[in-house]
């Protein structure tokens, strides 16, 4: 995908953010994506490829918002990025002699490449309301008095255990700074080092979110969550 990249527009600058999102896992794309595209500067192309439907029918497309753009398969991967925002959106025709199962090379990568060449969002191909996209379900957490559901939308590289709560849903839930997750006391604090090495903890992490974390350790593997699983906060 970097040599189609740079075949197409030389002299791009290429950012990579990560190919760690579990396979095949649109909804942890979707979570990830709205993390990262905020931080990048207004024009960035952001290319997306998370397809485990490469080859059916499923369309490919080219998203104008927030300004920036954003290119990648139709299947709720830009669930996020098209909420509270004004887009333009182009669906893109596969050249031919594109593989059926790298259109990562074949159609985004070639795509993306000429929206940062400057090349018109118009230009690529015929343009479609956003009703007519693929979202995905992305559920709040479930709150209730002195418990919170919730879900967990993904692990870094660290084990940090990401979940989909917010500080006012604790508040909601009436729940303090001691939590307790699968029978485990945890407690709220302000940064890793106010842990001690090894102890679970739960902190506020840089999107605003909870998140479940070891001072250098693991708190997925501690606690054997994976992305998509759901826990109960108490």
């Amino acid at each position: 995908m970097k040599g189609a990249l740079l075949s197409a527009a030389p002299g791009l600058t290429l950012v990579d953010v990560t190919h760690a999102v579990p396979p095949g896992d649109v909804r942890a794309g979707a979570y990830l994506l709205a993390r990262a595209w905020p931080r990048f500067p207004s024009g960035t192309v952001h290319l997306a490829v998370v397809d485990p439907g490469v080859g059916t029918g499923r369309a490919a497309l080219a998203v104008a918002a927030h300004g920036h753009y954003f290119v990648g398969p139709d299947n709720g991967l830009f669930t996020l990025v098209l909420r509270d925002a004004e887009v333009q959106i182009v669906v893109l025709p596969t050249p031919d002699g594109a593989s059926p199962t790298f259109h990562g090379r074949d159609v985004f990568a070639p795509a993306a490449a000429h929206l940062a060449a400057g090349v018109p969002l118009d230009a690529l191909g015929p343009t479609i309301p956003v009703e007519e996209l693929h979202v995905v379900e992305l559920p709040s957490p479930m709150v209730a008095a002195g418990a919170v559901g919730a879900r967990v939308t993904g692990i870094d590289g660290f084990g940090n255990v990401q979940l989909n709560v917010r500080p006012h849903d604790l508040e909601a839930a009436g729940i303090g700074p001691i939590l307790t997750v699968r029978g485990r006391v945890v407690s709220r604090v302000g940064i890793f080092a106010d842990l001690p090495e090894g102890t679970l903890g739960a902190i506020i992490d840089s999107q605003g979110q909870l998140a479940l974390v070891v001072n250098r350790g693991s708190a997925a593997e501690t606690l054997g969550l994976s992305t998509g699983k759901t826990v109960v906060l108490e």
